[in-house]
């Protein structure tokens, strides 16, 4: 992002692991990880019941069966999370609610602005220590399971499971073609 908007943000997560996304609907789902990634959703101040509370409140004002927002939307969803939390806050400090309300959303809307493009933070990828390294050597494998695999590691498919018959025969009982010499040099 050359410049870090609210739209363009809105965009990119909207498009987020959605090949088929043009980026103008943002589902829940997208949503929540926006919010996780700016450190928005932190599990003590906003949570993640919050801000579905919000997205559905939003929704249910759509027609029925709609199950993502446009970016028009996106103003009113803020507006419900920091009057959602807002009132939680304002009770505790003893202040008044517009205040902290106005300020959650402030924060909320920076927080947002600031965070990069989506990303696949905290993933998790495939160990590769000492039992796994040595179940998974193809060069190591013996007897049957040697033939499903070729000489880099690759698997074979279907043909290193299973032996395919040569169905070519000029008479239906002769099957295999080209055997019958190597049959009678055999018997030679």
């Amino acid at each position: 992002m050359a410049e870090n908007t609210l739209h363009n943000g809105f965009t990119a997560y909207a498009k987020f692991g959605d090949s088929k996304a043009t980026g103008k609907l943002m589902n829940s789902k997208n949503f929540d990880k926006w919010l996780k990634d700016a450190k928005v959703q932190d599990g003590k101040r906003i949570k993640s019941t919050d801000t579905d509370i919000a997205f559905t409140k939003i929704l249910g004002k759509k027609p029925k069966g709609t199950k993502a927002i446009e970016f028009k939307d996106l103003e009113a969803v803020l507006d419900e999370i920091a009057s959602h939390v807002g009132k939680t806050e304002a009770k505790k400090k003893g202040v008044a609610e517009d205040g902290v309300k106005t300020e959650l959303k402030s924060y909320i809307k920076t927080k947002l602005q600031d965070c990069s493009q989506p990303g696949l933070k905290g993933t998790t990828s495939a160990a590769k220590t000492g039992a796994v390294n040595r179940l998974t050597d193809t060069s190591k494998y013996t007897g049957s399971h040697k033939e499903r695999f070729d000489a880099e590691g690759k698997g074979k498919g279907k043909a290193g499971r299973v032996e395919e018959k040569n169905e070519s025969g000029y008479v239906a009982a002769y099957k295999e073609e080209g055997t019958f010499d190597k049959k009678v040099a055999e018997d030679d």
